[in-house]
């Protein structure tokens, strides 16, 4: 999250400059763009962006739109777009050849085609933040099951250890009764010797009682 979260920490404001651009040789009026981002990510994106408008045709130096439609209005003359990359930037331009149009609709042409590229600046920026977004959404997400997993480990622990906590009471219980039971038994034995003693000494005396009795009979003639 601390990754993602800076990205928004900048806002952009897309200015749109009247510029011209030249295309097989012939210099061409239109309205430039100059964006943050390489060369194929704003040409891909120009590409995408324009396709409602025409046909495209590319080639490796610029984009022709060919019947073009803008606001609605159809026009025979083709459009031209340009992609130029400066550093960590890149200008994207789109424009007409003024020869071939008319003053009316060069003028109703350009108007369009400058609103054309605010809003594709526009778009440009919205759909790179809208990754950040996405990706902050994901982070989210991933943060919010990690959160779900440890309340449900956590729950899972402490049932474990309220039954950790009977389970060290009965034994306790048990520990102590078996600590009686202990002592019971050694008096129980220590009784049953006195008594084994005392048997004892009784069958001895009555063994000296039975020898005198036959000592006595055999006295007898």
């Amino acid at each position: 999250m601390l990754l993602i979260v800076p990205g928004f920490a900048f806002s952009q404001t897309v200015t749109v400059q009247k510029d011209k651009g030249r295309i097989q040789g012939e210099t061409l009026e239109g309205f430039e763009v100059t964006l943050e981002g390489n060369v194929d990510e704003v040409r891909t994106a120009l590409i995408k962006f324009l396709k409602p408008v025409g046909k495209i045709k590319q080639t490796s130096d610029n984009i022709t739109i060919q019947a073009p439609a803008l606001n609605g209005i159809g026009y025979t003359n083709p459009i031209f777009a340009l992609t130029k990359e400066s550093g960590n930037k890149t200008s994207a331009w789109i424009g007409i050849n003024p020869s071939g149009w008319n003053e009316t609709e060069a003028k109703q042409v350009n108007h369009e085609l400058e609103k054309l590229m605010k809003e594709f600046g526009v778009k440009f920026y919205r759909d790179k933040i809208q990754v950040q977004v996405d990706e902050s959404v994901r982070a989210q997400q991933a943060v919010e099951k990690q959160q779900q997993r440890l309340s449900n480990e956590n729950k899972m622990l402490t049932t474990k250890l309220e039954d950790n906590k009977r389970e060290k009471i009965q034994l306790e219980k048990s520990l102590e009764n078996n600590k009686l039971a202990y002592e019971e038994l050694l008096k129980k034995i220590e009784n049953n010797k006195h008594a084994q003693d005392s048997v004892a000494q009784a069958g001895e005396q009555i063994k000296k009682v039975v020898e005198s009795h036959k000592e006595k009979q055999r006295k007898v003639n």
